[in-house]
């Protein structure tokens, strides 16, 4: 017996289902991690894996950079918390909104789903409504407002609506089709009591799907229209896809965005920002509230300020590095499926791809939902006995990292040609 499932069968004793995060969990059991570096991880049986999980899109620079190790250090020697203004919450915070130029103030918070929730109440307490409206599959975090089909972890077990979930709090989100425009813009026609619209602007939480020509653009457009606040959730793209995230990339300017993953390189820290007249409504100074002793948490703030620091200086390299390596390995995997005539889409851009196993195009969260699940579950096992950890789910992504190697490349083809080969039978 192995032992990571030693450790997990210990671990169902003390934890629920073993784990603590739902998307963690796969059959048999999930391997322990023992430590990582660059590209790679080791689980407690001393198996090396070549990393496009990638903290779930967290590591553009990889594990352990060491920019980011070093200011941690530093900072570390210094105090790990105080719960008082820092100076460094304020570089942190200048160098967002210099990244990005629809956020003119930022409040940090920890994690994604306190980033989007704040969001939410925002745009609630500016326009003194109460509807949301949602994108079916666009995940935003286990709150109430947006638990609702949503994707990730939820879509991976079946969860349409969470048990414990409130249906006067799910009531009050109305979930429109990803990519279909004219549907948000009959629903907000209809309805007088809209709050804000959340959006993925890349939906990277049910596998991965592009926004279609016009479609961002035509949401901005129907949102200012109406005055309803657009809410861009850039906690994956945010960095990842350009260092101003994916509004700089498609030249979109919401009126309220949320960041984390990247901006922090493994560290808890995420964001909330936006248009300083919405931004001014949270307390003290406000009356929208949000608290947390762990905002702004010196150890975290500064392993952002060295990621968007390094992320700004290597930017020209980088994401031209990662965009010519995602062709390089998609192109190789959409060959190997198409020669063993295996039905298959591949949706792919910057550093993220996915593979579905269907004869569709996959525009939607209907469209994902159709693909052979049970085929890229026994991919992903393949996969894994040679040495290339993606993450479990069909509806997440496969994320590359600065760390990541021609070498690295080559032998996550083959381990792929493997994996497809095994899939066929």
């Amino acid at each position: 017996m192995s032992k990571s499932q030693k450790l997990f069968n210990e671990s169902k004793k003390v934890i629920p289902s073993g784990v603590n995060s739902p998307v963690r969990y796969f059959e048999p059991y999930p391997f322990f991690a023992k430590k990582s570096n660059g590209a790679y991880i080791w689980d407690e049986d001393n198996q090396r894996y070549i990393d496009f999980c990638n903290g779930y899109g967290a590591l553009l620079l990889g594990h352990r950079r060491k920019e980011v190790l070093s200011a941690v250090s530093k900072q570390l020697t210094q105090g790990t918390m105080f719960c008082t203004p820092t100076q460094s919450e304020i570089e942190l915070s200048k160098l967002i909104v210099s990244n990005f130029p629809s956020i003119q103030k930022v409040r940090l918070v920890n994690t994604g789903g306190e980033a989007t929730m704040t969001a939410i109440r925002l745009a609630r307490g500016f326009t003194k409504k109460k509807k949301i409206i949602k994108f079916e599959g666009c995940y935003h975090g286990a709150h109430d407002s947006v638990l609702v089909k949503a994707g990730s972890g939820s879509a991976h077990n079946g969860i349409s609506v969470s048990d414990g979930g409130l249906d006067e709090v799910s009531k009050n989100t109305l979930v429109v089709q990803y990519n279909n425009s004219e549907e948000l813009e009959r629903i907000i026609s209809k309805n007088k009591d809209i709050a804000g619209v959340i959006v993925e602007p890349i939906l990277a939480n049910m596998g991965l799907i592009l926004p279609e020509k016009n479609f961002l653009s035509e949401i901005r457009k129907i949102t200012k229209d109406n005055d309803v606040p657009l809410i861009f959730d850039e906690v994956v793209t945010g960095f990842r896809i350009s260092p101003g995230g994916a509004q700089q990339h498609f030249r979109i300017k919401p009126d309220i965005t949320t960041l984390a993953k990247a901006l922090g390189s493994g560290f808890a820290v995420a964001a909330v920002g936006g248009k300083k007249e919405i931004m001014d409504l949270l307390s003290p100074g406000g009356k929208v509230y949000q608290a947390s002793t762990y905002a702004g948490n010196p150890t975290s703030v500064s392993a952002a300020i060295a990621s968007i620091k390094t992320i700004n200086k290597i930017k020209n390299k980088l994401y031209s590095k990662l965009e010519k390596y995602n062709i390089m390995l998609t192109h190789a995997i959409d060959d190997i499926a198409t020669d063993l005539k295996i039905p298959h889409q591949i949706n792919f851009t910057s550093s993220m791809f996915q593979i579905f196993f269907t004869d569709k195009p996959v525009v939607d969260y209907i469209s994902s939902m159709n693909a052979d699940a049970k085929k890229f579950k026994k991919m992903f096992s393949i996969l894994l006995k040679n040495g290339v950890f993606i993450a479990p789910s069909q509806f997440e992504v496969v994320f590359l990292s600065d760390a990541h190697t021609k070498t690295d490349l080559e032998n996550t083809i083959n381990a792929y040609d493997v994996a497809l080969k095994s899939v066929k039978n």
